[in-house]
């Protein structure tokens, strides 16, 4: 299975959850069945020097492809810089890697406690 690395840019307010729903489609926009994958996904700043999250990842329907990932608000706390990378990994059954999603977190600060 190709696949063609996505981005999206998300913003994520400091000191707040941040979960997000993925479904792994093919060329076609039909589900993948990632029975017997795994999924990681991390933030690093630009540079990728500083790792500052794993994320969690819920395996919610791998027949159906899809998979939530999650920020805690004690993670998202850490976060020290306005802009960090992240990308989500695919690993399929054979140990062959693929680049699913990437792109930018713009942080914007929580006022609220």
């Amino acid at each position: 299975m190709a696949i063609k690395t996505a981005k999206k840019n998300f913003t994520v307010q400091r000191r707040a959850d941040f979960p997000v729903r993925l479904v792994f489609k093919d060329s076609n926009s039909t589900a993948v069945n990632i029975t017997g994958f795994t999924v990681d996904a991390q933030v690093w700043d630009r540079e990728r020097t500083n790792k500052y999250a794993d994320f969690a990842v819920t395996y919610t329907d791998r027949a159906n492809g899809t998979v939530d990932l999650k920020l805690t608000d004690t993670q998202t706390a850490t976060f020290s810089l306005n802009i960090l990378e992240y990308d989500v990994l695919l690993t399929d059954p054979n140990g062959d890697k693929m680049y699913y999603l990437e792109g930018t977190l713009f942080v914007s600060e929580g006022y609220t406690s």
